[in-house]
């Protein structure tokens, strides 16, 4: 028995291997087919770059075919409907969370940017350069990541007698913007408001600086007069015994100084130098014993002699300024009622009565008082000036 006897009946007719060679190549027609349809398309998922062997015809159908669901936030090279073809680069990213603190107010978004600073660029958000943000503009983004803005506000800040600056701060409270400006208080200079305020925009903030300095000062004590009586000198005349000198006291002085300015002074000790001693005036009690035939002076009570007057104060551009008459009688003190005479024609201590000026009491001389003249003592310079010069009546009281 040959082979050909011992196949089936089927495979000895004669159609059958005319079926099986279509057979064969629809089969390698179809494998050829699905090798033809298939593309390589450089795809980029976050990142990370590989080559993808595919036969979507589509964005979409790749991306499904990648099991990737693609969201509104996310990023997409290419539209969906785009056709794929043979070593096509499409790039996929997806969008991750972004918390935003800016002051008070609190914003999630979602975002593809690659770095904080695309970021901010993407979504309009400015940040100025006074403002402290809380991670830097060339760092990376990563989900979840939290951005908190410190808004700065101006401060205008004046350091003692410096001129006031304009600043921008994020500080909290007063106390942390003068570490920040760097500005260091003594234990007595003060800010206002105080350290502890809270900052807000437009504020003003002043240092005040303080010192506490020593003053001492010398300071003449004026001396005393004493008037003793002396019946040894004719009543109404009277002598200087003693003349008297000025004492001196160093006063020392705590100064409070605000920005170069004094506020306050307070005395904390006085030391005598030198202690002033008195000045003594004997004052004349010895009745006057007058000769009627022979007696020199025209000053008779009740007589009245016309004399040449003039006035003057004892704060003049010529006087001493001591306010001391010839008889250490104080004009300073009792001003009224004094004239100045010529001892020959009224004696010291004689009481008259001025014409025009009242009732007064002879205490003082002068140089240019001769004879029928007197000075009549004013209040001050001005009323001396007013009064001039004129002639008057004085009449002898006693």
């Amino acid at each position: 028995m040959n082979l050909k006897s011992k196949l089936p009946a089927v495979f000895k007719h004669k159609v059958f291997m005319p079926v099986v060679t279509v057979l064969l190549l629809l089969v390698v027609v179809g494998f050829v087919g699905l090798e033809v349809t298939k593309k390589d398309v450089v795809f980029t998922h976050n990142g990370e770059t590989e080559t993808v062997v595919t036969r979507a015809e589509t964005v979409e159908a790749l991306l499904e075919e990648l099991e990737i669901n693609p969201s509104e936030d996310d990023y997409l090279s290419h539209e969906l409907t785009t056709n794929i073809s043979s070593d096509m680069e499409v790039e996929y990213k997806e969008a991750v969370e972004v918390v935003v603190n800016d002051q008070a107010n609190t914003t999630t978004y979602m975002t593809t940017a690659s770095t904080v600073g695309e970021f901010l660029e993407a979504e309009n958000i400015q940040v100025a350069s006074h403002d402290d943000l809380s991670v830097a503009s060339d760092e990376a983004i990563t989900d979840a990541l939290t951005l908190d803005i410190d808004r700065a506000v101006k401060v205008a800040v004046t350091d003692g007698t410096n001129e006031t600056a304009d600043v921008y701060t994020t500080a909290d409270t007063v106390e942390d913007l003068l570490k920040e400006q760097q500005l260091e208080l003594s234990d007595l200079d003060r800010v206002e408001p105080g350290i502890e305020e809270a900052v807000t925009a437009d504020m003003a903030v002043d240092v005040i600086r303080v010192e506490e300095v020593t003053d001492v000062i010398e300071e003449e004590v004026a001396f005393s007069t004493v008037r003793k009586n002396d019946s040894s000198l004719t009543k109404g005349k009277e002598q200087v015994v003693e003349s008297g000198s000025n004492g001196l006291v160093e006063k020392r002085y705590t100064v409070v100084l605000e920005n170069g300015e004094e506020v306050s002074r307070e005395l904390v000790s006085e030391d005598v130098k030198k202690e002033a001693s008195q000045r003594v005036v004997a004052v004349g009690t010895k009745a006057i014993q007058q000769a009627p035939s022979r007696g020199t002076s025209s000053a008779v009570a009740g007589k009245t002699i016309t004399m040449h007057a003039t006035a003057y104060n004892w704060n003049c551009a010529t006087c001493d300024g001591r306010g001391l008459t010839a008889t250490g009688y104080n004009v300073k003190a009792n001003p009224d009622g004094v004239i100045a005479v010529d001892p020959s024609v009224i004696p010291l201590g004689t009481k008259v009565y001025v014409e025009g000026y009242g009732y007064a009491v002879a205490r003082d001389t002068g140089g240019a008082i001769k004879g029928n003249r007197i000075d009549v003592h004013m209040r001050s310079v001005s009323a001396a000036q007013q009064f001039g010069r004129r002639t008057v009546k004085v009449t002898i009281i006693e």
